[in-house]
């Protein structure tokens, strides 16, 4: 499979991002950001808490959940045969470590874009609230300097894909589940 290749677009926005990192208050909220999405931690405690707290939606919270889970998977299986090397700028070192070495696609924008669609679609208020903050985190990875655009825009898809493919089984009331 031949790698995705880094487009002049892709560097000019990226270097722009990163540049708003010079700012002490965009610098700590893209590490922050980034960090609470490793791994899809913050959108797989979210759901947690939200099916511990919801229990009329318990169940498709724990499967929107699980839908959340199988998009950052999906998007480490991407990774490990698209091999696509993390961005390199001369003139700004990257905010944050990461967990590997590839970035196509960037599973925090699977994970985050995953949770947009599951968790939205659970109460009005995850409508309003999740989408706003998975397009942050999604910024936050190419402020950081880890991802170019491409990254984002190619995670975002796939999670949203992978959690719009659930939709149905998510939404599916369990036993005793009142909808």
């Amino acid at each position: 499979m031949q790698k995705p290749s880094c487009t002049d677009a892709d560097q000019r926005l990226l270097a722009a991002l990163r540049d708003c990192a010079g700012d002490p208050r965009v610098a700590a909220a893209a590490r922050a950001l980034s960090f609470a999405g490793e791994h899809g931690a913050l959108w797989l405690a979210a759901g947690l808490a939200a099916a511990a707290a919801d229990r009329d939606r318990r169940g498709a919270w724990l499967r929107g959940t699980a839908l959340v889970a199988a998009a950052h998977l999906a998007s480490m299986g991407v990774k490990r045969v698209v091999r696509r090397p993390r961005p390199h700028l001369p003139a700004a070192e990257p905010l944050v470590r990461t967990a590997g070495r590839h970035s196509f696609p960037s599973s925090h924008a699977s994970s985050a874009a995953a949770a947009a669609v599951a968790f939205g679609s659970l109460r009005p208020a995850g409508a309003h609230l999740v989408p706003p903050l998975a397009a942050a985190m999604c910024v936050s990875r190419l402020v950081a300097g880890v991802h170019y655009p491409s990254d984002i825009a190619a995670g975002a898809l796939l999670g949203g894909a992978t959690a719009r493919a659930g939709a149905a089984w998510m939404r599916k009331p369990l036993e005793g589940e009142r909808r």
